[in-house]
């Protein structure tokens, strides 16, 4: 809970940061909800009187000395071009679902494993907004963390709302298949289009 509080804000501070650097509306809308998954993270950290790592909350400031440096190198690939900067969006989300599948792993906690499906379910949203706006620019994102099978999975998946419970999303999907096609990898993309700005969770 500790590692995916600091990692929820790795996520922040790099698109806060980027968006300062290109200004597409992507990492402005998607760091908000990154704000939200810390959030999250954080009254479960209070939940159970486990100590908070965010101990400074200006950005780029991690109490994880990995996070810390992978902070400043993301920011510094992202800093190049507007497709790096996309790329490396990309590979948060990618490096984010991966950790948290992890970690659903090591606990049967209900509250935990609720709160980190939620979190995954964002993190796949961001990933498919993020794969749309390469896309529209002639380009691809090739897993890094994941498997190229689970990625694809991620990719061609619809937009979910992620403050629902599994058996509603359920539903919706059952509701999407009849032909609503709404979700990001599906050419919605376009270099004027936010990306990231319908998440719910």
């Amino acid at each position: 809970m500790r590692f995916l509080r600091e990692e929820e804000k790795l996520a922040r501070d790099v698109y806060l940061t980027l968006h300062e650097k290109w200004k597409l509306p992507i990492f402005s809308n998607i760091s908000k909800a990154e704000q939200r998954h810390m959030n999250r993270m954080g009254v479960l950290l209070a939940r159970y009187g486990v100590k908070d790592p965010v101990v400074n909350d200006a950005t780029g400031e991690f109490s994880n000395k990995e996070l810390a440096a992978l902070y400043k190198e993301l920011v510094a690939r992202g800093s190049k071009s507007v497709v790096e900067a996309l790329l490396v969006g990309a590979t948060i989300e990618d490096l984010d679902i991966r950790d948290i599948r992890r970690m659903k792993l090591n606990t049967s906690d209900a509250n935990a494993l609720d709160a980190f499906a939620k979190l995954e379910c964002g993190s796949g949203n961001h990933m498919r907004a993020f794969t749309a706006q390469l896309a529209a620019r002639g380009e691809q994102y090739r897993a890094k963390y994941l498997t190229h099978v689970e990625l694809d999975q991620i990719v061609s998946a619809q937009h979910e709302r992620c403050g629902q419970t599994g058996r509603e999303r359920v539903e919706q999907r059952r509701r999407g298949a009849a032909g609503q096609g709404r979700g990001f990898g599906r050419g919605r993309g376009g270099p004027g289009h936010g990306g990231g700005h319908s998440c719910n969770h």
